[in-house]
């Protein structure tokens, strides 16, 4: 039985886990890093222990700082959730030994699937088709460039021991083998600690479908169907989705049997993954797909397995864990509908994928989200600020429909009602994803999207214009009290002129609705306002920041005010000027940082500071006077 949990993870895993061991009557107890220390996780657990400094090897992947926060919480069972710790066969041991559950398949289990060689080699014994492919001991040089003729080019090199896409190298021919090599292997000494490569046929139009399975201590193993994670750049999936499309029936009963068939020869406890290479060059079929590894955690993406089954794979790890049987046999496990997952993300599309930290302004649906066919997983909120340490998912949009069709369409739309503002995100990208032809058609595959190029990743301009043309049209609907302050665009002895000024980052232009051109297709834009002057505008998914310029507080500026001001919320992270100093027109004064951006703030005119208004490292609000001044 067990009555308290520690989670050892962070984020939008944690939150998740936390939720159904809190609605089992668990005490749940999180962990946190210095950048974590005001995070979603810690406020929503019921505990909360401090583990390190902000750099997950200082905190998150310190095993020995996690077994004695879980000691001193007096948990009974640690849950890894998925990355850092929760395939380290070590640690699961570690806690064993402590005295505490590992929610997770036994320490041997995860170390004889962590080795890629290795697990081949299992499942090859217990009838699992495998990809052709050379796993031998022999790591010489002479020895794989034999093996390499043999297979054929091209073809891949991966680290035996790795994940996450690390290790691996695409080989075209056999004269860049050697160097190809050279760079495997050193990237996998490095982020592994072994150096071992193993060589294997390349899929060219690759496909990635993997099955649900889960194991009990009572010698038991069902699987839970397929899901399709095909739809991946650079390796790192985007979109996920269950039941894989354009599946045969004899096809998904091939391969889920297969990987019971894993699960049992290792005798797998806990939730699991086994992971197929399909050949998306030709229709699915029996000799279409080969085993490519097995991860022993919970997965990403395993919502949208829980929504077409109607599970709760957390409740069941923990009741496994606690030694009892799984609570369904196989032929109760039926397909219902399909699911999408979408992962959010704080990073930049348009820049190569740029991760992004920082302020988050606005997070959120702009619509309504009270309906069961939809499930929001997030790791934050607004006003949660995203560290620079970590990964950049920071929440996943889980979609479920009657059948594909709906669940794509439904995914398209509540992407575009999905606001992130004040770090970049991805939410337009993957909505260009959804809407693409090869993904409604199911023909998408691994290389896809780097296939694409800019169509994906470049917000359309007319995504801009619209934002524009919204905030424009909100100043000129805007109505007042003093006849001079009417938007209407009336002029002595000249025509009406309705023009409204807008800025987007550093750009500033009058704008004309009558006169700008966005096409009828074009989603329509929402627009959340965050003060009097700024705004944050979503167009199919893109969101960006808007404001009005302030050309009045720019004269006066000029004429000689005597504050300078915040111009938006952000922190402060110099004085550059105390009480009783002598400042000229121009010379900086303070200098904020917002928008993951620092901005210097000058003295309006010459003058003496009369007073501070704020402390270094205060986060402030927009409008509030920094430094006043006094005549001279």
């Amino acid at each position: 039985m067990i009555r308290s949990l520690l989670i050892a993870n962070r984020g939008e895993i944690a939150c998740r886990i936390m939720r159904t061991a809190q609605a089992m009557g668990i005490r749940t107890i999180a962990v946190y890093s210095d950048a974590d220390a005001r995070a979603k996780h810690v406020r929503e657990a019921d505990e909360a222990v401090w583990i390190g400094a902000s750099p997950a090897p200082e905190s998150y992947l310190r095993g020995e700082a996690i077994i004695a926060a879980a000691k001193s919480a007096k948990a009974d069972a640690i849950h890894p959730g998925y990355g850092f710790l929760s395939e380290n066969a070590a640690f699961a041991k570690a806690v064993s030994e402590a005295g505490l559950i590992w929610v997770g398949p036994k320490p041997e289990t995860i170390e004889a699937m962590g080795l890629k060689d290795q697990a081949k080699a299992i499942a090859e014994e217990a009838g699992v088709p495998v990809l052709p492919g050379y796993r031998g001991e022999a790591q010489d040089a002479e020895t794989l460039s034999k093996e390499a003729d043999k297979i054929g080019y091209p073809l891949l090199i991966k680290a035996v021991a790795g994940g996450g896409g690390r290790g691996i190298r695409l080989v075209a021919d056999k004269v860049s083998l050697a160097s190809e090599l050279e760079s495997a292997i050193r990237e996998a000494e490095s982020a592994f600690g072994d150096g071992r490569v193993m060589l294997e046929k390349l899929v060219e139009r690759p496909r990635h479908i993997e099955v649900q399975v889960f194991g009990d201590s009572h010698g038991n193993a069902v699987h839970l169907f397929e899901r399709d994670c095909s739809l991946q750049r650079k390796r790192q999936k985007v979109i996920e989705e269950a039941p894989a499309p354009n599946m045969p029936e004899e096809v998904r009963a091939a391969m889920c049997e297969a990987s019971v068939k894993l699960a049992k020869a290792v005798g797998y406890e806990g939730a699991g993954t086994v992971e197929f290479i399909v050949d998306g060059a030709r229709p699915l079929a029996l000799d279409t797909f080969w085993f490519l590894e097995m991860n022993t955690r919970l997965q990403v993406e395993h919502p949208v397995t829980e929504m077409v089954t109607g599970t709760d794979l957390v409740e069941w790890q923990l009741q496994v864990a606690a030694g009892e049987a799984l609570p369904v046999k196989q032929d109760e496990i039926t397909l219902l509908g399909h699911a999408i997952e979408a992962r959010i993300c704080a990073e930049d599309p348009a820049e190569d994928f740029r991760p992004g930290a920082g302020l988050i302004e606005e997070f959120g649906m702009l619509a309504d989200t009270d309906v069961d066919w939809l499930r929001w997983e997030a790791g934050f909120e607004s006003g949660d600020r995203v560290p620079a340490v970590y990964d950049s998912m920071i929440a996943k949009l889980v979609i479920w429909g009657q059948g594909r069709e709906e669940a794509i369409e439904r995914t398209v739309d509540t992407l575009s009602h999905l606001q992130l503002v004040g770090v970049p995100g991805n939410i337009g990208f993957l909505r260009r994803c959804a809407m693409a032809d090869a993904f409604f058609e199911g023909t998408h595959h691994v290389n896809w999207i780097a296939e694409q190029g800019e169509t994906l990743s470049q917000p359309p301009e007319e995504h801009e214009l619209a934002g524009v043309l919204a905030v424009a049209d909100i100043q000129l609907e805007s109505q007042s009290d003093d006849p001079w302050g009417l938007q209407d665009g009336w002029r002595l002895n000249a025509a009406t002129n309705l023009r409204a000024p807008v800025s987007v980052g550093e750009t500033s232009d009058w704008v004309d609705p009558d006169i700008l051109d966005v096409p009828e297709e074009t989603p329509l834009a929402l627009v959340t306002q965050l003060s009097s002057r700024r705004f944050a505008v979503t167009v199919g998914g893109d969101s960006a920041l808007m404001t009005i310029p302030d050309y009045e507080a720019e004269a006066e500026a000029l004429a000689g005010e005597d504050a300078v001001k915040a111009p938006m919320p952000g922190k402060v992270i110099a004085l550059t000027a105390k009480v009783g100093d002598t400042v000229e027109k121009g010379q900086g004064v303070a200098v904020m940082e917002a928008m993951k951006m620092e901005h210097t703030l000058v003295a309006p005119r010459d003058g003496v500071v009369e007073s501070i208004g704020a402390e270094i490292g205060a986060q402030v609000a927009e409008g509030l006077v920094l430094v006043a001044l006094e005549a001279v």
